[in-house]
């Protein structure tokens, strides 16, 4: 998030990637082995307790959907391919109340129910069986709150916007408002998206485009996904495509009244080429960028979404936004977190990205990027308490991005650019698809520098005041 603001994937490609360490791949003869990639150690989260659950994995989302914009229904059918971690009496997913259509566990019609944001199907499962769940589903999208009081909050979920069309943003949860779902990062999963959309209208999602037959376009994530990051835009769309580094295809989609902001948004190549350059190979095999009706923006995987009035408060704005959601594809998508408590670990990272952008493109010095970093440090402190403290009412203050993108420039400062940079690309690439959290991150930087900063992490992590200023390492 901003500061502002299929079957047809070849299981031995599959194979080659992993979720985290829980458990060794499956043999090939398991039919489920196409979807070893998505196997995850889900968690119980700190901050939000009540969404997803550690009791399943699920391994690979298949979503069958058509939106009607005339009669505002979503229809949709779920496929969802699941490892239990434990026995169980039932499975518990995160869901709207869409009206069931009918529900299957490995063929066979199951008994299942929507409520308080949840779908339980009422059907026995055991630790380390996979099972499939079909869910067919229709109903009109709604939103669920955000946890939040900043000013570019607004519901969480699939929105229909005022021209019949659908957009979301759903972090830290809300995918389940238009998808049964596991809601949380520290189950991430395969997927495949087919989203079907009257003609002259178009249906973008994350994941590497797959292919448009008719009206319907298809999406595919080959490698694992957050349900956060995900998302889903419905409307009368033009497209625009790019090359991006090493070949890279980016596509830009856009609206009839947004063509004033295309050429921001084609600047697009250009940053993800600053950040390769830095902090090394842009991690997936496609980008993009969709504009839609929000003040905020969210670093999708692969998919970009930006809020089109954005670019209301100027070039720099937007495009330092941009830049940012593009930083996130490195921190937060690639390596995502595994407890909301560990946010910093995200939005820290891609602040500090878009600092150093600033000192590049804009000429922010390094001395007033230092006086503003403590000014504001200190000022948050006070105000929403350390980053490692996040309160769940206030999710995404600020103090999660300035603070801890000021323990990242202690790090960069103690190191210098050589070290750092070299710590920076080697955390993306050896933890690459995998989801980590502060004792991890702490003894990687430990193991990697030869030096032992885990004093000062914990102190710019958890000081209710702005800690002193660290001394460069001896080279």
């Amino acid at each position: 998030m901003s500061f502002k603001s299929g079957l047809a994937v070849a299981a031995s490609a599959i194979l080659l990637g992993g979720c985290t360490t829980g458990g060794d791949a499956k043999l090939p003869s398991d039919p489920y082995a196409p979807w070893a990639a998505g196997r995850s150690v889900p968690a119980v989260d700190s901050l939000y307790p009540t969404r997803g659950t550690d009791a399943i994995d699920v391994l690979h989302y298949g979503l069958d959907l058509t939106w009607s914009p005339t009669a505002s229904v979503l229809t949709g059918t779920a496929t969802l391919q699941i490892r239990p971690v434990r026995d169980a009496p039932s499975i518990s997913l995160d869901f709207k109340p869409y009206q069931i259509d009918s529900l299957a566990l490995d063929g066979k019609a199951v008994e299942g129910e929507v409520s308080h944001e949840k779908l339980v199907v009422r059907s026995p499962v055991r630790a380390g069986v996979p099972v499939t769940l079909i869910a067919r589903y229709h109903g009109r999208p709604a939103q669920t709150p955000m946890p939040s009081k900043r000013p570019d909050a607004h519901p969480l979920g699939l929105t229909i916007d005022d021209h019949g069309g659908l957009w979301t943003m759903q972090e830290p949860f809300g995918a389940f408002t238009w998808y049964p779902s596991n809601d949380h990062p520290s189950d991430e999963a395969l997927y495949d998206i087919a989203v079907t959309v009257p003609p002259g209208w178009s249906a973008i999602a994350s994941g590497t485009p797959a292919g448009q037959q008719g009206q319907t376009f298809r999406y595919r994530s080959a490698v694992p996904v957050a349900t956060y990051v995900t998302t889903l835009a419905v409307g009368k769309y033009h497209k625009a495509t790019a090359t991006g580094p090493r070949g890279i295809p980016v596509t830009y989609w856009y609206r009839a009244d947004e063509t004033r902001i295309l050429p921001m948004v084609k600047k697009s190549a250009k940053f993800l080429e600053w950040i390769e350059q830095r902090f090394g190979p842009y991690p997936f095999d496609s980008a993009g960028v969709v504009l839609v009706d929000s003040d905020s923006a969210m670093e999708t995987q692969q998919m970009v979404t930006m809020g089109a009035s954005i670019a209301d408060r100027g070039s720099p704005a937007f495009e330092l936004d941009l830049l940012h959601e593009f930083a996130h594809q490195w921190f937060g998508d690639s390596v995502t977190l595994t407890d909301w408590r560990d946010m910093w670990l995200n939005e820290g990272w891609a602040l500090y990205v878009q600092k150093l952008y600033q000192m590049d493109a804009y000429g922010l010095s390094q001395a007033e990027l230092v006086r503003t970093s403590r000014q504001r440090d200190a000022e948050l402190r006070r105000q929403y308490g350390p980053p490692s403290k996040p309160d769940a009412a206030e999710f995404g203050a600020t103090n999660v991005y300035t603070c801890a993108a000021a323990m990242l420039r202690q790090l960069h400062q103690a190191l210098g650019d050589k070290r750092f940079f070299a710590l920076a690309r080697g955390w993306v690439h050896d933890n690459r698809n995998t989801q980590q959290n502060r004792q991890t991150f702490t003894t990687y930087v430990n193991r990697t520098t030869g030096h032992d900063f885990t004093a000062p992490i914990d102190t710019w992590l958890d000081s209710p005041v702005t800690p002193p200023e660290v001394k460069p390492l001896a080279s």
